[in-house]
């Protein structure tokens, strides 16, 4: 029988980490270790319940959460430990630097029930939960800022991956699954899996979420973005 995923939550607000600790207890392949009223109580619990996953909000007080995923990132025996980050907004532009800092993924703290669960297994199998929408507009966002333009921050082992490879990063950063790759390809899933690991090697990537950042900075991506008409191009 695989062991539960030990989830820690992460928020100032009592009543949202009640709920949210009911929702995930409820569930017969998850349980919760722990409950962190700011950023560093929850990198002491991480530390503390060896948790899988922490469902971290980004504004707490004491440390927010981009500085607690930051925290937890560096640390060499927490590495197994995934960052799923709770946001207010889905336009919220700290989600860019929580992704940066080490998160696995965002939701809303709107989503319905089920789809946090998902969010929580997709994110403790290793891969990414990023919304290809929100994402995307996000990063556009942030590369619109005059000390972040797109190929500013494009890293010298981008020059490292294969033609192939840097076709799978596309569909990567475009919100695509291993599968959703596959398809596109016309190649396997496991042949997928195998370019995104060496990707992330090459990369120095934590996971999927750093190698649609790096896309994105490197200019190997460019976010499609609206006009004054509504048009986007």
């Amino acid at each position: 029988m695989t062991a539960p995923i030990r989830v820690l939550l992460a928020d100032d607000q009592t009543l949202v980490r009640a709920a949210f600790a009911m929702l995930v207890a409820s569930a017969p392949d998850m349980e919760v270790v722990g409950e962190a009223g700011s950023g560093r109580s929850a990198v002491e619990l991480a530390r503390a319940t060896r948790a899988d996953l922490v469902v971290m909000d980004i504004r707490m007080p004491d440390l927010d959460g981009i500085e607690a995923t930051r925290l937890l990132a560096d640390d060499e025996d927490l590495a197994g430990v995934k960052v799923l980050m709770l946001t207010t907004y889905d336009t919220d532009e700290h989600i860019i630097e929580a992704l940066r800092a080490g998160a696995s993924g965002f939701l809303v703290k709107d989503t319905r029930p089920a789809e946090l669960l998902d969010a929580i297994r997709t994110v403790a199998t290793g891969e990414a939960l990023l919304s290809p929408g929100p994402t995307a507009r996000l990063i556009a966002q942030v590369l619109r800022l005059p000390d972040a333009s797109p190929g500013s921050t494009a890293p010298a082992q981008l020059s490292t991956l294969t033609d192939r490879e840097r076709e799978v990063l596309t569909l990567v950063a475009r919100g695509l699954n291993n599968t959703g790759i596959a398809e596109s390809l016309g190649v396997s899933p496991l042949t997928v899996k195998t370019h995104v690991s060496r990707m992330m090697g090459k990369l120095e990537a934590r996971d999927r979420a750093q190698l649609v950042i790096v896309a994105y900075e490197s200019g190997v991506v460019r976010p499609a973005v609206e006009d004054d008409t509504g048009t986007r191009r």
